[in-house]
C-alpha cells in the first residue's frame, strides 16, 4: 500500500538532524524555478495570488534556487512544509524507524518537485500544483508533470508489491496524477465533523486528520488498506454506512472549541 499526501503553504526553516536523499526531480525543479524566477513581482502576485512582500520573498527565493544547493540551503520534504496536514503527520516526532518505511511508502506530491519522499532535501519554494505557470509543455503544472507522476507512483508501488493507493492529498494535487496511467485502485479517505446531526467537511479539520492518517498508516506499518478503517485519532471512527467503495468516510462529533485549538 502506498499512501500520497500534498504540501502547504507555511514553511518551517528550523535545521533537523537526519539523513537526507536527493530529489528524483531536482532537474524538472531547477527548470521551473528558472521559469518562475523570470516572472515579474506582479506576475508572482498574480500566479500565486499573495500580497508584494510575499511575492519579494519568493522571487528571492527562486532567484537563489542552485541546482546541486549547500547541506545549510535544504531540509527533508516531510519536515519542512508546516499546514494544516504536516501538523497532523508530525513528522519531527516519527522514530527514524518510522521515516526509513515512509522512505518507501509515502510519497508527497509537489508542483516544483513532482513527488517527494519524506526525507528528500529540498529548497524552501512556494508554486501550488494548481499555478497556471506557463512552460514549453503547456500552460499549467499539469501540463508540464503529464503522467510523469502517475507513472512514477505505479512503479513504486510495483516495486512495493501492491495495487492499492491511499491518497492523503488534497483534490488540486492530485489531479497531477493521471488516472488512465496510475492504474492502481485509489481509496480516498474522508473526515467529516457531525454538528446538529448533519455531518460535514470542516476544511481545517480534514487537512489535519489526512495527514495523522498518513502518520496512523507509518507508525503501525500498515500494508492492508482495510486496516486504516481502524483509524480513530482525534475521535474519528469509519463509517461504513456513508462510504463508498473507494471513498471511506471516517466521522466524529464537532469538536468543542477548546478542542480545535
Amino acid at each position: 500500500m502506498l499512501t500520497v499526501i500534498s504540501p502547504a503553504k507555511s514553511l518551517d526553516l528550523s535545521p533537523v538532524a537526519v539523513p537526507a536523499t536527493r530529489p528524483a526531480w531536482q532537474d524538472d525543479a531547477v527548470r521551473l524555478s528558472k521559469t518562475a524566477k523570470n516572472l515579474t513581482l506582479g506576475g508572482l502576485k498574480s500566479l500565486m495570488g499573495i500580497s508584494d512582500d510575499l511575492a519579494r520573498l519568493n522571487r528571492d527565493r527562486f532567484r537563489a534556487f542552485a541546482a546541486e544547493p549547500d547541506a545549510e540551503a535544504v531540509r527533508p520534504a516531510a519536515f519542512i512544509f508546516n499546514g494544516d496536514t504536516y501538523q497532523g503527520l508530525e513528522a519531527k516526532t516519527l522514530e527514524p524507524e518510522d521515516l526509513q518505511w515512509a522512505q518507501d511508502h509515502l510519497r508527497i506530491l509537489s508542483g516544483l518537485y513532482g513527488l517527494l519522499r519524506p526525507l528528500d532535501a529540498i529548497q524552501p519554494y512556494r508554486l501550488e500544483m494548481g499555478s497556471r505557470l506557463k512552460t514549453r509543455r503547456g500552460s499549467t503544472l499539469y501540463d508540464y508533470w503529464g503522467d510523469q507522476i502517475a507513472k512514477a507512483l505505479r512503479d513504486q508501488a510495483q516495486a512495493l508489491g501492491t495495487d492499492t493507493l491511499i491518497n492523503c492529498a488534497s483534490e488540486e494535487y492530485f489531479k497531477a496524477a493521471d488516472r488512465k496511467s496510475l492504474k492502481l485502485r485509489v481509496i480516498t479517505p474522508q473526515f467529516m465533523e457531525v454538528k446538529e446531526g448533519r455531518p460535514r467537511i470542516v476544511s481545517f479539520f480534514a487537512k489535519r486528520a489526512r495527514g495523522a492518517m498518513a502518520r496512523f498508516i507509518t507508525q503501525n506499518r500498515l500494508v492492508d488498506a482495510e486496516a486504516i478503517k481502524d483509524f480513530s485519532a482525534g475521535g474519528y471512527a469509519f463509517d461504513a454506512d456513508l462510504s463508498g467503495d473507494d471513498a471511506w468516510v471516517f466521522l466524529r462529533d464537532y469538536p468543542e472549541p477548546s478542542e480545535g485549538k
